[in-house]
């Protein structure tokens, strides 16, 4: 009794089913991919020197401003060697100082020598003195000469010495700027790494901060497709939160993974979402342009029981599978590659819907 009705139903009672032909068309080409967001501008505070954390002025998710203090070391040690710098730069002011007034003294000296020697060289001609006494002039003369050398070489010196120090007192001031950890940019925090009291070394990382204008979605794309995408192709991104954000093909990466064959390329976003978090996951599409050929709703595909796929033909007044090749697909249709010509009569939505069944078309019921 069960089987006639089966049989009843398959071959005897007409089913009424939507069917619609087969159309040229365009189908829009996509290239669908995994991704999470990412920042092109990540930034890793470091410390410069080793010192002890004094302060530490933002956490995880606070908005900074550029040059807003984020932390402090420990500059006690610092600020005292500055100190002592100083103060050597205040000695040396005031030897400089003596330098240049033994060098006009003896740039004086060095005139009366002169002055001297001329005069007995003219008493010499007239007889008013002897050899001796101008020999005497000038050695006198030779010696301011000398006198007036070492103390502008000591002047020079001392100028030389106040030089090194400047150097050593600017690299006291570097130093102990160091000390102030700076925003460098506007950005938001992602990562506290230390807290007050923890001895850091120079290299080691204290926050991490994110342009928050800088973010996109780092998408994986298969080789094989990788020759549709072009910078500047539209986008969307669906996040993990449900949320579908514009975006634009930024940047394609040139090194693909050994292991899975796939690439980076990096949308990014049109108008940032309100939140967002760094590796947050996202799907992407890329809009790669229109293909054209017979097009077919999606649900109209369907397989036979040897799981080839396939539509269902209306052959008369039952329903008849064929095999076909698919190509692109967008959200709702398909394009046939091969297997079914434009102006044929398929069932619209093939789900539950088996070969062989008797088919009776309602008014209206074929569409194009």
């Amino acid at each position: 009794m069960f089987a006639a009705g089966a049989i009843y139903l398959r071959f005897g009672r007409a089913v009424e089913l939507p069917v619609v032909e087969a159309t040229g068309g365009r189908v829009a080409v996509q290239v669908v991919g995994p991704g999470s967001v990412q920042a092109r501008v990540p930034v890793t505070m470091s410390a410069r020197i080793t010192a002890t954390v004094a302060q530490m002025n933002a956490d995880v998710g606070d908005v900074v401003k550029r040059g807003q203090l984020l932390a402090l070391l420990d500059d006690r040690d610092l600020a005292a060697r500055r100190g002592v710098v100083g103060g050597q730069q205040l000695s040396l002011t005031r030897n400089i100082e003596a330098a240049r007034a033994a060098v006009a003294k003896a740039e004086a000296e060095l005139a009366l020598a002169r002055s001297r020697q001329q005069r007995d060289a003219e008493l010499l001609r007239t007889g008013f003195v002897s050899q001796a006494a101008l020999d005497a002039s000038d050695t006198g003369l030779r010696a301011a000469q000398a006198g007036l050398d070492n103390a502008r070489a000591a002047q020079a010196a001392r100028e030389a010495d106040a030089m090194a120090l400047s150097h050593e007192a600017r690299y006291s001031e570097a130093m102990l700027s160091f000390t102030r950890i700076m925003a460098p940019m506007d950005a938001v925090v992602i990562a506290r790494l230390v807290e007050p009291g923890t001895t850091v070394v120079p290299g080691a990382a204290l926050l991490r901060l994110v342009d928050p204008m800088s973010l996109w979605v780092a998408m994986r794309v298969d080789e094989s497709v990788l020759g549709r995408v072009q910078t500047g192709q539209s986008a969307s991104i669906r996040l993990r939160t449900g949320e579908v954000a514009a975006g634009k093909v930024a940047r394609i990466m040139r090194q693909s993974d050994a292991a899975t064959r796939e690439l980076e390329v990096d949308v990014a976003f049109e108008v940032l979402p309100a939140r967002l978090a760094i590796d947050q996951e996202a799907e992407v599409t890329v809009h790669t342009g229109d293909a054209t050929g017979v097009v077919v709703p999606l649900a109209a595909l369907t397989r036979d029981r040897d799981g080839t796929q396939g539509v269902l033909m209306i052959d008369g007044d039952r329903t008849r599978f064929r095999a076909v090749q698919t190509g692109h697909a967008d959200a709702k249709h398909v394009l046939i590659a091969k297997g079914l010509t434009a102006g044929e009569r398929i069932v619209a939505q093939a789900a539950d819907v088996k070969a062989g069944v008797r088919v009776k078309l309602p008014t209206g019921a074929v569409s194009r």
